[in-house]
C-alpha cells in the first residue's frame, strides 16, 4: 500500500490553506513555499480541488485560493479522491477476474489487505482538516485497541 506525494501535497496544502481560513483567498506560491511543494504542482492539483469544490479561487493582485467549506466539514478521504489519489492495498484489481498472484486465484492474505484498504477508508472520512489542526489525529486509531490475548493463569 502507498499513498502517493500527490494524495499528501494535497492534503498538506489543503490544512496550510486551513491554518490562513478566515484571512481570505491565499496564494499558492506562500502555499508552496510554507509547504516546500513544487507551484507548478500545486496548480495542477489545486485545479483537481477546485473541480470538486473542495477550495474557491480569486483572480487579482489579492487573489488566491480559499477552502470552499469549514475545515470541519473537508474530510481527508474527499481531498485525497479529488486529486484521483486512489489507496490500494492488495495486488489485484477490483472487481477483475484475475487475482493478486496473476491468476485467478487470490493470495493467502488477500482478505488481510483488502480489510486494512477499509480500515484506512474509514479512518480517513473520520479525520478532518480541523481535527489536523486542532492536533486531535494522534490517537483516533486506536478508538477501538487490540482485545488482549494474553492467558492469566489462575491462582
Amino acid at each position: 500500500m502507498k499513498l502517493t506525494t500527490k494524495g499528501r501535497y494535497a492534503v498538506s496544502a489543503m490544512a496550510d490553506l486551513a491554518a490562513f481560513d478566515g484571512e481570505g483567498p491565499v496564494a499558492l506560491s506562500d502555499v508552496a513555499l510554507r509547504q516546500g511543494i513544487s507551484l507548478s504542482y500545486l496548480e495542477q492539483l489545486f485545479a483537481k480541488l477546485k473541480r470538486a469544490e473542495l477550495v474557491t479561487s480569486a483572480r487579482g493582485a489579492n487573489g488566491g485560493y480559499a477552502l470552499a467549506s469549514a475545515p470541519a466539514d473537508i474530510r481527508i478521504a474527499d481531498i485525497i479522491a479529488a486529486v484521483d489519489e486512489e489507496i490500494k492495498t492488495t495486488a489485484c484489481a477490483s472487481g477483475s477476474n484475475i487475482g493478486c498472484q496473476g491468476t485467478t486465484a487470490r493470495c493467502l492474505t488477500h482478505d488481510l489487505w483488502d480489510e486494512l484498504g477499509r480500515q484506512i477508508e474509514i479512518f480517513l472520512n473520520a479525520v478532518t482538516l480541523e481535527d489536523i489542526l486542532a492536533k486531535r489525529v494522534l490517537g483516533m486509531a486506536s478508538v477501538n485497541p487490540p482485545q488482549s490475548t494474553r492467558i492469566v493463569a489462575a491462582e
